[in-house]
């Protein structure tokens, strides 16, 4: 690095080539008011460090903008995308993602708007393990924080699927998911269809 960045000094301060192992009079020439040839081989490779640095953080930036996309409309798209597949461990995993996206009024009513929320419903009805019972659910309480979502919910026939849910012997959170379900449509006048 010592040679590269002496040969670009020299280069660049249009002087004879520096030998890099001859450090005998280097203070002699700094005495003199002369810059050192260390001090200038020092200086560059810094400079040249630090414009690597920025060429990789640069190329880094580019690169996570374009291949990992994962805020936004194109993630919650393939979230709901995710419910339509028919394995249960795709459709939980989807589930699971909308449940972390619902963080908000915002992103909730983007989830309803997408069909997240008929999806996640169709979800519940059609489950047939405790597992995909339970991130749906998870899922659907997280979208049901919001009013408006729970409106939609309502729509999509959540009241009826939830109570026809068969009841777990094995996982005790699917009967607390879906009690506190049903108290939320209560809450807002929901509980009958």
């Amino acid at each position: 690095m010592r040679t590269l960045a002496a040969q670009l000094t020299s280069h660049l301060c249009r002087r004879r080539p520096v030998n890099v192992r001859s450090r005998q009079h280097s203070s002699s020439s700094y005495e003199r008011g002369f810059p050192d040839e260390r001090e200038m081989e020092e200086e560059a490779e810094r400079k040249i460090g630090w414009l690597f640095k920025l060429i990789f953080a640069g190329t880094a930036t580019i690169i996570g903008y374009n291949i990992f996309p994962y805020l936004g409309d194109n993630l919650i798209q393939q979230s709901v995308s995710l419910l339509n597949v028919k394995d249960p461990l795709f459709k939980r995993m989807g589930a699971s993602r909308l449940a972390r996206f619902a963080t908000d009024d915002e992103r909730r009513m983007k989830i309803v708007e997408m069909g997240g929320a008929k999806q996640l419903v169709e979800m519940l009805e059609a489950a047939k393990d405790d597992a995909t019972r339970k991130e749906a659910l998870n899922a659907i309480i997280a979208i049901a924080r919001s009013d408006e979502a729970v409106g939609a919910l309502h729509s999509a026939g959540a009241v009826s699927v939830i109570m026809a849910t068969p009841q777990s012997t094995e996982d005790a959170e699917i009967e607390k998911f879906k009690a506190k379900l049903l108290k939320r449509f209560k809450d807002m006048k929901y509980d009958q269809n």
